[in-house]
């Protein structure tokens, strides 16, 4: 039976590039000189490294192990020394540089030994998703949230339908639709290993209706038993439907609450490639140490699929495929749309490197212009919003306004910007307005830590007051009961005496001193 689809609001349909990419088989992308890999590819805190320099490592071994919860280790692409560890240019929209390990490569590529898992269903799935986790792996659709959370549905949430994602909306964009024609299988395997961790009883796998061949090969991949539980599903190419909140409208009708998670409407979503890496680490004990990039653009020679390793940087990648720095090209990772220029080609191939893509910088920049009040920003928003009133708020930064027409709930896909006649950067204004958001409420949590400290600091201060006041109460009244006591012990102390001294003249027959009585003749 044909599962019936929804719409989500706005969207475009936009030139797709997609064929110049997906011309040649994929293959192995050159191995470097040198590998520089970021010790932060995900989303949450760095790694902590745990290699020192000089120290020889090889292909797969640790380098630095998770530092928190939301964190997750990162691993060598290859085997070498390590040359520094220090802070080196990423690929970020900020442009700015952060800790990274540097290898150079001695050319032998030596692996460590991998323990791959012999039975997972016999796991349970916490410890499943442990080594999930020790295998560094991250959301490899572009957000780079560590997969072992994503897995954890927590106490007493149960997991209805497992989606995984494989609608590459974006154009330019082919590394997960060559993934899902050549490496088929392995996707398949790794939806099982998460519906096993999540528990989950539907699985979807879903993929747009351009891309036929790929959804051949799924088809065929799948066994016949596992067709009762898992639904391969054609979605509309119709750009964000890659979106995690906008997918989960076109499968099911329901919609992700607003600040919420697809978790709470008992949904998991993942990529397909994330799917992959799992297969890889469950069966084969390896580490996410590469991934499929997608290299384009119109000053790429030959465009096509990469296996790139972690760590290699951008110009390598490009110069394998035909690009000359001898002009001035603008760099992208990620596409059109959602991706971000990358000012130094030096910069590293990371977990969340999806595409890298190149073209000509145009000479003749738009100059933004007055808004028109035109409306067909919030004609095109996928997530029903109004780009105009964030836009306002957001360049007057009144933060608090902006966050009541729920700023937090763009996904930055760029639709508005990208209809608007005014040329106005929308998503840049949304971009700059959470990071302000952001910085404020990490200055008011500390704030709020520091005049709680201030706050038990006092009440430490005053309790220790109150204890040594309370003390010293005590001490005077066990000192005030002592000399009481001394004077009573003294009283009865004489008082004894003259008793006794009674009994001993009352035994020889005296008077008492006191009576003025003679002795008898």
């Amino acid at each position: 039976m044909k599962r019936r689809l929804w719409h989500f609001h706005g969207g475009l349909r936009l030139p797709g590039h997609k064929t110049e990419s997906m011309q040649e088989p994929i293959q192995a992308a050159n191995l470097p000189r040198r590998l520089t890999i970021p010790l932060q590819q995900h989303i949450g805190e760095p790694a902590e490294p745990v290699v020192e320099i000089g120290q020889r490592v090889l292909k797969g071994q640790l380098l630095a192990r998770a530092s928190e919860y939301i964190s997750v280790p990162v691993h060598a692409s290859t085997s070498g020394t390590v040359v520094a560890i220090e802070d080196r240019p990423i690929p970020h929209p900020s442009g700015l540089q952060a800790p990274c390990v540097v290898i150079d490569s001695d050319g032998r590529d030596e692996e460590i030994e991998h323990t791959p898992v012999n039975n997972y269903t016999e796991l349970e799935p916490s410890a499943l998703r442990n080594v999930i986790r020790e295998a560094g792996i991250v959301g490899l659709g572009g957000a780079g949230f560590p997969a072992f959370i994503k897995l954890n549905p927590g106490p007493g949430n149960a997991v209805d339908t497992l989606i995984l994602n494989g609608a590459e909306c974006e154009p330019y964009i082919t590394c997960d639709a060559m993934l899902m024609q050549t490496q088929p299988r392995r996707i398949i395997e790794g939806l099982l290993i998460m519906r096993h961790a999540l528990q989950a009883r539907h699985c979807i796998i879903a993929l747009e209706n351009n891309q036929p061949d790929a959804w051949q090969s799924l088809n065929n991949a799948l066994e016949d038993d596992e067709k009762t539980f898992i639904e391969l599903v054609k979605v509309p190419t119709i750009y964000p439907t890659g979106g995690e909140k906008q997918l989960i409208k076109v499968l099911t009708g329901k919609e992700v609450p607003s600040h919420g998670l697809p978790l709470d409407i008992q949904m998991v979503c993942h990529n397909v490639g994330t799917a992959a890496a799992i297969a890889d680490t469950i069966h084969e004990g390896k580490p996410l140490i590469s991934r499929y990039v997608t290299v384009t653009g119109d000053t790429v020679g030959q465009p096509c699929n990469l296996e790139v390793r972690i760590g290699t940087p951008f110009e390598a990648v490009l110069e394998q495929c035909g690009w000359r720095d001898d002009r001035n090209d603008e760099i992208l990772m990620g596409g059109p749309l959602m991706g971000f220029t990358v000012d130094n080609p030096a910069v590293p191939v990371i977990k969340t490197t999806n595409c890298i893509l190149s073209w000509p910088t145009t000479s003749e920049q738009q100059t933004p212009m007055p808004c028109i009040r035109c409306g067909e920003c919030a004609r095109v928003c996928p997530a029903q919003l109004l780009p105009q009133q964030l836009y306002w708020y957001a360049r007057a930064k009144n933060f608090d306004r902006v966050q009541d027409f729920n700023l937090f709930d763009c996904i930055e896909c760029g639709c508005c910007a990208y209809v608007c006649p005014s040329h106005i950067p929308l998503v840049q204004y949304y971009r700059f307005a959470k990071t302000e958001i952001w910085a404020q409420e990490r200055d008011k949590k500390k704030a709020d830590q520091a005049r709680e400290r201030h706050e038990f600091r006092q009440q430490r201060i005053e309790r220790k007051k109150q204890e040594d006041e309370e003390r010293k109460r005590r001490k005077k009244e066990m000192l005030k009961k002592s000399q009481g006591d001394e004077t009573d012990g003294e009283e009865s102390k004489k008082a004894a005496i003259d008793a006794a001294m009674a009994r001993a003249r009352a035994r020889r027959g005296e008077k008492t001193p006191q009576s003025g009585g003679k002795k008898e003749t």
